[in-house]
């Protein structure tokens, strides 16, 4: 009997997005539960978007949308039982670094709780979360090597790598976060995120059935 492949979610996140602090809040432990393999591909909206015409975020160029995603925020906050929403004083913030970061460790056991570490900062305590000296303490604190980590972020090798990847959300279609994708279907959004993990699931039992 031929075993079923492990289910596989894509998850393309970034810092700077609220909905995406939703999701990196909660995709861990349910992928665990649902026994669903994670791939963590940290990216850069502000490419995309300029690509798309637009010079900032959809919710700071229409009003009325910014201020419905406020009381959304608050709303969703409470139903994943989240701290309470702090609407950043600088929206969106320039997430350069923790991407760069995140790509690093994008296949390491540490990736998630840096993930909700940098998430929780910016939407929670409302903090830069593009600054070395407030990364520094989340490294350490899950016990790695943070100037290491920091330098090798840094490096030029790691810098084009965030390009290409971001390069490659645009070349798929991505337009917003945060995006899934199982194999080549494409989900957008937090509330998405359920849709992709079902999808993921019935392909590998199918694939395991064949």
């Amino acid at each position: 009997m031929v075993s079923a492949p492990l289910p596989t979610v894509e998850f393309w996140f970034e810092f700077a997005s609220n909905y995406s602090y939703l999701s990196v809040m909660r995709i861990e432990d349910e992928a665990r539960r649902q026994g669903v393999r994670l791939i963590w591909k940290p990216f850069l909206l502000g490419p995309i978007f300029r690509a798309l015409g637009m010079e900032n975020s959809p919710f700071v160029e229409q009003k009325q949308k910014g201020a419905y995603v406020q009381r959304d925020m608050a709303r969703q906050c409470r139903k994943y039982g989240l701290a309470p929403w702090t609407p950043p004083s600088v929206f969106p913030r320039l997430s350069v670094l923790p991407a760069r970061i995140a790509l690093l460790g994008a296949d390491q056991p540490w990736i998630g709780a840096f993930s909700r570490a940098v998430m929780e900062l910016n939407f929670a305590k409302d903090r830069d979360i593009n600054a070395p000296d407030q990364l520094a303490p989340i490294l350490a604190a899950l016990g790695l090597p943070a100037a290491d980590l920091l330098g090798r972020a840094q490096a030029d090798s790691n810098k084009a790598r965030l390009r290409q990847q971001t390069e490659e959300a645009g070349r798929r279609g991505i337009f917003g976060a945060p995006t899934f994708f199982v194999d080549e279907e494409m989900f957008w959004g937090n509330d998405r995120l359920e849709d992709a993990f079902q999808m993921a699931r019935e392909k590998a039992q199918a694939t395991a059935s064949a």
